[in-house]
């Protein structure tokens, strides 16, 4: 629990004090209540400013942020319906578009992702909330009906588009199995949809086991995520020597022996820095085999127009190194699980052919 949750926590909070001002009857008792609403969704903004700007940005905090956003606003609608302020079918829309991304918030977690608020539900939430302002005030003031009226309709255009855009960026995690898919070769555009990330580090581990092989990895957009597949493994420490996460061209150059020349010349993302990569980590761990993988997992920061989901895997072993290419179309966060899924697949292959060099 930190300042940027208690401020999420604070909207929940406020709910009952918010529904006794609205069904009270004292002078003054709507407008207190929208200011109290105008101040606790004031919040909503201030928590995320908060978490970015000391580095306090948590899993509990991107589930409870939108959580809270929707209680609050939707509790304050429908007494507002109770009270006649606002028709019934607008509560309707708002709570189906809350349900329909709570499954798939709930279908994320089953998969191990928090799915946070993206900018366009932030906006749909502000539009909400504009909008239950004007319908409190309606109420003390009748010539805001009309604006209050004009709010609702932006509001439901809002809530609708942005949860379109969810489902459509979202939309692997509702994918159905295609089995077709699961006879892809290493050079494919996805694994296979019957296999996990968890079951390509077991069977990683039993032919490394089995061989008597070490690796080492050099991740960069993964960040780790393949090291930890590995080490998730019992025994792994009979097998893999270590890891850099080589995030920036900086740690590539310095820790991994990736020449400066050869990133300003063909960029981070590209075949010949993976396999750089990938060659760095076994030189410098001392490794029978050694990947290194590099891409563009989401949109930059930045604004700037990159290639998202680009993806090189490169794998290097005595017999030579070789690169993959990927164009992965999901979000952020499942193409680094699907780029680390892939060089634990390109790691297993290496092995077998490995094995079968030794005993030729």
């Amino acid at each position: 629990m930190n300042l940027p949750n208690a401020l999420t926590l604070s909207r929940l909070a406020a709910i009952p004090i918010l529904m006794v001002l609205l069904l009270a009857r004292f002078p003054g008792h709507d407008q207190a209540a929208a200011a109290l609403f105008i101040a606790f969704s004031l919040t909503d903004t201030l928590d995320g400013q908060i978490a970015r700007r000391r580095g306090t940005v948590s899993d509990l905090g991107r589930f409870l942020d939108p959580l809270a956003d929707k209680l609050f606003v939707l509790s304050v609608l429908i007494v507002l319906v109770q009270e006649g302020l606002v028709a019934a079918w607008v509560v309707v829309i708002i709570f189906s578009r809350e349900l329909i991304i709570t499954i798939l918030r709930s279908v994320g977690a089953a998969q191990g992702r928090v799915i946070a608020a993206a900018p366009l539900g932030k906006t749909k939430t502000v539009m909400q909330m504009s909008a239950v302002t004007l319908l409190i005030l309606q109420r003390p003031y009748p010539a805001l009906v009309p604006l209050a009226e004009l709010a609702v309709g932006v509001a439901i255009i809002f809530t609708i588009w942005s949860g379109l855009d969810y489902v459509w960026r979202f939309r692997h995690l509702l994918s159905p199995v295609d089995s077709r898919t699961a006879q892809a070769g290493p050079s494919s555009a996805a694994p296979g949809q019957d296999e996990t990330a968890e079951t390509a580090a077991r069977e990683l581990a039993e032919i490394l086991v089995r061989q008597r092989l070490t690796v080492a990895v050099a991740e960069s957009c993964t960040g780790g995520m393949v090291g930890s597949l590995i080490t998730d493994q019992p025994g792994s420490s009979a097998y893999f020597l270590g890891g850099v996460i080589a995030y920036s061209n900086e740690v590539k150059r310095d820790q991994l022996g990736v020449s400066p020349a050869l990133l300003k010349q063909v960029g981070a993302v590209s075949h010949e820095v993976a396999r750089a990569m990938a060659e760095g980590a076994r030189s410098r761990f001392g490794t029978d085999l050694a990947a290194g993988v590099t891409c563009i997992a989401g949109p930059a920061a930045d604004g700037t127009v990159k290639p998202v989901g680009l993806t090189y895997v490169a794998v290097s072993s005595a017999a030579g190194t070789e690169s993959h290419e990927y164009r992965l179309d999901g979000d952020r966060w499942s193409n680094r699980r699907r780029a680390a899924q892939h060089v634990l697949r390109l790691l297993a292959a290496e092995a077998r052919s490995s094995a079968k060099a030794k005993t030729a």
